[in-house]
């Protein structure tokens, strides 16, 4: 997320051209000039905790002085680059919700930046105003427009998705925080003749936001599981089966969690926490794995607590997460493995539908240097498996 400014006189607009408009209208928003009206909403905005996270530039705190040179001084100059700045607004109250705008990187290109402040959320604001500012850009004479997003902040990322924004690849060390800290950064691009939005995914939002057949429930893995997740991952017999084969540190545990939703937006994996139906207890972890979608395969894996253990919580987990991507997505097939000693696990596979296929030698990557052979096992859409006679979210 990138920050954008305020306050704008007719300027050259990226094209070289002159632009001079009173308001774009952007769904339940509205884009409009800035002025000395929103200082006292952009200090209050710009001091909100998640906005100061996710834009390390700002001053801390943000004083009332900071938004006057932010309407007055940098916004207008940003305009005589070539750029852009708007006010995100309540199209009846006029009340300044947040801000977007469009950066100039040169030869055509530009970067769109947004933020909304706490009193703006919850009605597709940055969503809205992404699509039409980009729209507007384009109209301008840019050929190509970007949106950089922290792996953490998903909110953002949904915003680019929504805007017809394509993910194209993480930049290393792209993002630079306070103290001088460099921080990853997703690169998502749109080009002038892509088709609107929004961008197709390949893994969508579970139905209602989890999975549950009234015994088990799957629910996406948040930063709220990242002590459970660390229990878990530091057990020997699930150490022994995960790549690579070490325990978790705590900060790979805080990082799996953060970056969860990342991966499940970029379609590359849906990581749920298996839960207790009645209790909400933590479980244990069942993930997929989309590793090849030009061929419709995905892959499965799953942990338990030993205190969860011979329940047949895997069994259900599994079927409902399988039974969820045959049927919301592209997913034709979906394979797993276990250890050839892994009984227990074999006997989650068989419950749940799955057939041996094959046995790979020395496939993986065990313990202190070992390598470890591998069970393959496969399930197909229309292979039997004792399910529900409804599945758990019609």
């Amino acid at each position: 997320m990138l920050l954008t400014e305020r306050g704008f006189p007719p300027q050259a607009n990226g094209s070289g051209r002159i632009h001079s408009m009173d308001s774009i209208e952007a769904g339940p928003v509205t884009l409009r000039q800035l002025g000395s009206g929103d200082i006292a909403d952009i200090t209050a905005g710009c001091n909100n905790a998640l906005v100061q996270r996710f834009l390390p530039q700002l001053p801390r705190p943000y004083t009332e002085a900071d938004a006057r040179f932010f309407v007055g001084e940098y916004a207008p100059a940003q305009w005589a680059a070539g750029g852009a700045q708007f006010a995100i607004a309540d199209p009846l109250t006029d009340r300044l919700l947040g801000c977007v705008g469009v950066h100039p990187r040169g030869r055509g290109a530009g970067e769109i930046g947004y933020w909304v402040a706490p009193w703006g959320r919850g009605r597709r604001a940055a969503a809205n105003a992404a699509r039409a500012v980009s729209a507007w850009a384009f109209e301008q004479g840019y050929a190509r427009l970007e949106i950089r997003t922290e792996l953490a902040n998903s909110p953002s990322q949904r915003v680019a998705i929504a805007a017809g924004y394509a993910r194209e690849g993480v930049q290393r060390g792209g993002g630079q925080g306070r103290g001088g800290t460099r921080y990853d950064l997703i690169t998502w691009g749109r080009l002038a003749t892509d088709p609107p939005g929004p961008t197709p995914r390949l893994l969508p939002d579970l139905p209602g936001g989890e999975l549950s057949d009234g015994t088990v429930t799957l629910r996406p893995i948040g930063v709220e599981d990242t002590e459970d997740v660390l229990r878990t991952h530091q057990l020997p017999e699930v150490v022994a089966a995960q790549m690579p084969p070490e325990p978790f540190t705590p900060e790979r545990a805080a990082r799996r969690c953060a970056h969860a939703e990342s991966n499940w937006l970029a379609g590359a994996q849906a990581t749920l926490s298996i839960r207790d139906a009645v209790t909400d207890a933590f479980a244990g972890e069942i993930g997929l794995y989309y590793a090849e979608p030009p061929t419709g395969q995905a892959m499965i894996g799953y942990d338990l607590d030993p205190a969860w253990r011979g329940r047949g919580y895997a069994s259900r987990a599994v079927r409902l997460l399988t039974a969820w991507a045959f049927e919301r997505t592209g997913i034709a097939r979906i394979i797993a493995g276990t250890a050839p000693e892994n009984i227990a696990s074999q006997r989650v596979l068989e419950a749940a539908g799955f057939r041996r296929e094959g046995y790979q030698r020395s496939r993986l990557p065990g313990v202190s240097g070992a390598r470890i052979d591998d069970l393959l096992y496969a399930l197909l859409p229309d292979d039997p498996v004792v399910t529900p006679t409804r599945t758990p979210w019609q």
